[in-house]
């Protein structure tokens, strides 16, 4: 008989803190959250039974304080931790002190946590359990370079010689593609390096990092597997993770198109070995890299719920967080789990907040508007899990995921066309995401034909292209003029027709001018009062006729074609117009700068000036006043989201001016340095 989760504290926040709350309640168990005070307004905070303030906003100040955790456990009177994933989810000493305190853990012993936190010694672990694995080389804080194997210390340009290019440097604590690099040139070894060490002991507090042949073509494959205290390991089939971006992924699906039954019976038999080999418990998740020739190697294991469990629980209909919690107070799997099936196929994607003009650097800000639908029917539905709705504030703290989107249906075409369709109809008002992109592969014939190779982004042409047209732009204009023509008419009955800017001089028509993101002007120019509306677009004339039309959404008849324009107006702002209008058609998306007529003169930065593109703080400075630089050299390093980004000078010239400090926090914006060219 296992023991009974009376009361569950929740170490973590956002969208798995929800999805963690939910399975909790679903099973009768009272909830608990820690948060911090950037949190404070978040969805989880208000669902939690009762919640615990870690006063602060740094991770290293509040999620990270395993301390001030067990603490709030005690306060509330919680049996069990979960944390969830991230933060101290894969830390030993977390997990053995939780033990000590007399509460369970939700997750896997300390021991395993330790054997598999380090990369090269999982590697070692691995292959003494017969687990495939690719040779390599640990690199310490002198340069020098250790064989995996054993044997005498080298160069790196030995090591890259024995491993062959291309190569990729990991951080032997990390995961979530902090701390790695690939390295094609010799010549830039010592400089990726170096930033993986940077990197790894900042999120991981560990800078050891190891060198190993970068396979490529290649897929990333994991194998979810299940582990209870009744001598019971099960491996839940595989996930594809192949479609990444800076090494983190952004689409999974489950079961891999690439992924026949004698390979998934490799890879599930390695994963159990794997398991087996730490004395594993709970849920846990064997990834592996997979050739083109369906040569396999293991990378790594990560001792906690992933990120994208929902597609394995969508083919499987197994709840694997109630699994965790079950297996964690003592009980063994049920039937279902250990003879579960594949049914059908799932696909998550990962939105985030994140700007494609600036090559996807993270952004933070607020929704002004957050909806996604999610529909079911016809054999096919759809999963949301988000850290927030309208309204909701993306922190510049945290990582810059803000939902999962999973589409499950009968076929992965099904699938793909679901999630593709669920995401163009969303409304994402306020902050730049990623969900064009995302569309883009779900709708492309290589990711149809289940071409996902690692190197998707990087050879498929066309995904990056902006999914709303020029043609697209101008008609949302027209539809934001329109809306704000309704908006502003007078409530009085006696001249109710009367537009604001009316003039009794028919032939000078109302004018507004918008400014699309891509910094394009549009000028609409309208009489909307007489029977027949007149409407230009940069002077153009356009025959249109209005079904319906109010602040919110424009009935339109264009060129013979009717579509429905869903409109968001918003006055005062941003800072370099009078109103901004975000608008969703069939056509895209748009979010319109309503320019004020009469600017004030002047404005601009300081010449020369680099700004932020994002906020972070201030790793590196690379140059000192005075210095000459060339174009394209590193400037500065800025750490934002758990990701370093190089500033680096865009001509040419001489340094005039550092405006910043190691260790300094600056705002998206801020004039770091300035240049005379």
């Amino acid at each position: 008989m296992g023991k009974q989760i009376n009361k569950l504290l929740v170490a973590n926040r956002g969208e798995i803190a929800r999805r963690v709350l939910r399975a909790a309640r679903s099973m009768g168990v009272s909830t608990a959250v820690v948060y911090s005070d950037a949190d404070a307004n978040a969805l989880f905070v208000a669902e939690a039974d009762e919640a615990i303030r870690l006063p602060g906003t740094a991770p290293a100040d509040t999620y990270l304080r395993g301390d001030l955790i067990l603490d709030a456990a005690a306060r509330v009177g919680a049996d069990a931790i979960h944390p969830g994933y991230g933060f101290l989810s894969e830390n030993a000493a977390f997990a053995r002190a939780v033990a000590d305190a007399g509460l369970i853990f939700v997750g896997p012993p300390p021991e395993a946590i330790a054997a598999m936190g380090d990369k090269v010694t999982a590697k070692a672990m691995m292959a003494a359990a017969g687990v495939p694995v690719l040779t390599g080389f640990t690199i310490g804080e002198d340069g020098r370079a250790l064989p995996e194997g054993g044997g005498a210390a080298v160069d790196v340009a030995a090591a890259l010689a024995a491993v062959g290019l291309p190569a990729i440097v990991k951080a032997s604590a990390g995961g979530g593609g902090r701390g790695m690099r690939i390295i094609a040139d010799p010549a830039l070894a010592a400089e990726a390096i170096a930033s993986a060490q940077r990197e790894a002991a900042s999120a991981f507090g560990n800078p050891t990092v190891f060198l190993e042949r970068y396979l490529s073509p290649s897929r990333h494959i994991e194998i979810q597997v299940l582990a209870d205290s009744h001598g019971n390991t099960v491996a839940l089939f595989e996930r594809e993770c192949s479609i990444q971006r800076r090494h983190q992924k952004i689409v999974e699906e489950a079961p891999s198109a690439f992924v026949d039954e004698t390979l998934r019976s490799q890879l599930c038999e390695a994963a159990v070995a794997a398991a087996r080999a730490v004395g594993y418990r709970n849920a846990g998740t064997v990834e592996f890299i997979v050739g083109a020739d369906s040569t396999v190697a293991f990378l790594e294991m990560n001792t906690r719920l992933q990120v994208e469990h929902p597609v394995t629980e969508a083919i499987t209909g197994l709840d694997l967080v109630g699994l965790q919690l079950s297996v964690a107070a003592g009980h063994p799997l049920p039937p279902a789990a250990l003879t579960a099936g594949v049914s059908g196929h799932a696909i998550e994607v990962r939105l985030c907040a994140e700007d494609p003009a600036a090559g996807y650097l993270p952004v933070s800000g607020r929704f002004e508007l957050f909806e996604i639908d999610t529909p079911a029917g016809g054999g096919g539905s759809v999963r949301l899990d988000t850290a927030l709705g309208t309204g909701g504030e993306v922190s510049p703290y945290y990582d810059n995921m803000i939902a999962k989107v999973i589409a499950h249906a009968p076929t992965r075409t099904r699938a793909a066309a679901l999630l593709a369709d669920t995401l163009a109809r969303a409304r994402l008002h306020g902050v730049t995401t990623n969900r064009d992109l995302l569309v883009a592969i779900l709708r492309s014939p290589e990711f149809r034909a289940a071409d996902t190779t690692t190197d998707f982004l990087d050879r498929i042409d066309g995904l990056t292209a902006p999914a709303t047209t020029a043609d697209s732009h101008r008609l949302h204009a027209a539809a934001a003029a329109i809306a704000r023509h309704h908006t502003h008419r007078p409530p009085d009955t006696v001249q109710g027709a009367i537009p604001r800017g009316w003039r009794n001089n028919r032939s000078t028509l109302e004018t507004q001018t918008f400014k699309n993101d891509d910094g394009q002007t549009i000028t609409i120019s309208h009489d909307l009062t007489g029977r027949e509306p007149v409407l230009e677009i940069d002077g153009d004339p356009h025959p249109i006729t209005i079904h319906a039309a109010t602040d919110a959404e424009v009935d339109l008849t264009t060129a013979g074609v009717r579509r429905r324009y869903r409109v968001q107006l918003r006055d005062g702002m941003p800072a370099d117009g009078i109103g901004l209008a975000t608008v969703d058609s069939p056509l895209g998306h748009s979010t319109l700068t309503l320019l004020d007529p009469l600017p004030a003169p002047g404005g601009g930065g300081p010449g020369g000036g680099l700004t932020a593109p994002m906020p972070g703080a201030v790793v590196r400075v690379l140059v000192s006043t005075g210095d000459v630089v060339e174009a394209g050299q590193p400037l500065l390093v800025l750490e934002a989201m758990k990701m370093e980004h190089t500033i680096r000078s865009p001509e040419a010239g001489t340094v005039a001016r550092i405006n910043v400090a190691e260790g300094e926090q600056v705002q998206i914006g801020a004039v770091l340095a300035e240049l005379t060219v």
